[in-house]
């Protein structure tokens, strides 16, 4: 059975938005959720969302996602905040990357706000 061009490319999708949860739990990042959008808007497959525990740390966590998704080929398309690390928002078309400071976090809940995306499980990475 052959498969499918989108299914190939929805599979490395998948892999690319665990690739950036990993990658911000790497960096000691808390709270890492990833929300399935499919079905629930056009505008991205995937959120992943994650909390530093700083200004500094919110930054640190975006700016190593987007260096390691460089190196894995993966251009980051349009980014938000990365220099006040309050919210970083870090686009990749496929997916979006939330860094937030954990008071916004807290305010905006966005958790709440997409609350019909499913939750997608993350392994455990050794």
């Amino acid at each position: 059975m052959a498969t499918s061009l989108s299914s190939v490319t929805a599979r490395e999708g998948a892999q690319n938005v665990k690739r950036a949860a990993q990658l911000c739990l790497d960096m000691k990042a808390n709270d890492v959720v990833v929300l399935n959008l499919a079905g629930v808007t056009d505008m991205t497959d995937y959120f992943v969302i994650a909390s530093g525990t700083s200004d500094t740390h919110v930054r640190s966590i975006g700016e190593h996602v987007i260096a390691e998704m460089k190196k894995a080929g993966l251009t980051v398309h349009h980014t938000e905040g990365l220099q006040q690390g309050r919210w970083v928002l870090l686009d990749f078309f496929d997916f979006v990357v939330h860094i937030f400071h954990p008071t916004l976090r807290a305010f905006y809940q966005i958790e709440r706000l997409w609350s019909d995306a499913e939750t997608v499980a993350l392994e455990p990475q050794e």
